[in-house]
């Protein structure tokens, strides 16, 4: 028993991260808000290594619309704006000579329907993921030798109950992120 239940709560600790997983990528796809998690995958060349942004400058948003970048050292400003731009997050900075400023446009109903679809994507991202779990632990708990297949048929209820539990999960966060683009 005592081995079920360890597969069980690895099971239940790799969904919880997979789930984790499609929230952190879900704060990277802009709903119309300046937010600094969406700068959150831009690397910088600093120094000749590669970083990311937040470790050579402060981000800040004062309004809805701006995000600040006040970079450590101001000869990294070049940097940052070219790192930007070629992370095709389709965003334009602009800089003061102290920071980059980069003004956050307004979404088109287009670029909406594409962001609910990256959101669908990435949501089903996280739902196989977490149907690899499943299917990891079925055939884990079946290898287990001397134990009742009543008790691993148990364990592979628990096992589905987790799976829709975490799916759910998943679709919840999924609608309120939707509305959350859709919302103008």
């Amino acid at each position: 028993m005592d081995e079920i239940e360890m597969f069980l709560e690895e099971a239940k600790e790799l969904m919880g991260k997979a789930f984790a997983h499609v929230g952190q990528e879900l704060t990277k796809i802009r709903a119309g808000k300046a937010n600094p998690t969406m700068l959150d995958g831009v690397m910088v060349s600093y120094y000749g290594a590669m970083t990311p942004l937040h470790q050579v400058a402060s981000l800040t948003t004062p309004d809805p619309r701006t995000i600040f970048i006040k970079p450590w050292e101001r000869g990294t400003i070049p940097d940052i704006e070219r790192a930007i731009i070629n992370s095709n997050l389709g965003l334009n900075p602009q800089n003061d000579g102290q920071q980059v400023i980069i003004n956050v446009p307004m979404l088109t109903e287009e670029r909406r329907k594409q962001l609910v679809k990256q959101v669908g994507q990435e949501c089903e991202h996280g739902k196989v993921s977490i149907r690899n779990i499943r299917k990891e632990t079925n055939e884990q708990l079946k290898k287990i030798k001397g134990v009742s297949e009543d008790d691993v048929k148990n364990a592979e209820e628990t096992v589905q109950k987790l799976t829709d539990d975490y799916i759910i999960k998943i679709d919840g966060v999924m609608k309120k992120k939707e509305v959350e683009i859709m919302t103008v």
